[in-house]
């Protein structure tokens, strides 16, 4: 074992809080709000959140902003865009 390597004990998840993070949001943002019917449905709820996450949900770490950056848009309509069910949503302006 390396000076770099960080050893926790098993099955004690809250010893490693990148982890703990990423799976409490997972579950305040999005599987607290469903019931899933079946692996399979929950498998594809986790994806759909992984990839607004990573995608369009603004980011502390980031000043507010998005990980893919978008144009500001200050004239026009204001469109909410539901993503994962309603739950959460994306907002952009019409020309």
């Amino acid at each position: 074992m390396t000076e770099e390597e960080l050893v926790s004990a098993p099955r004690s998840p809250w010893q490693n809080a990148y982890v703990e993070r990423l799976s409490g949001s997972i579950r305040r943002e999005s599987t607290d709000h469903i019931i899933p019917m079946g692996e399979t449905r929950l498998l594809l709820t986790v994806r759909a959140y992984a990839e607004y996450y990573n995608t369009d949900r603004p980011q502390q770490s980031l000043a507010g902003n998005s990980p893919t950056p978008r144009p500001v848009e200050d004239v026009g309509q204001i469109i909410a865009t539901p993503v994962l069910g309603s739950l959460h949503h994306r907002y952009s302006r019409a020309a």
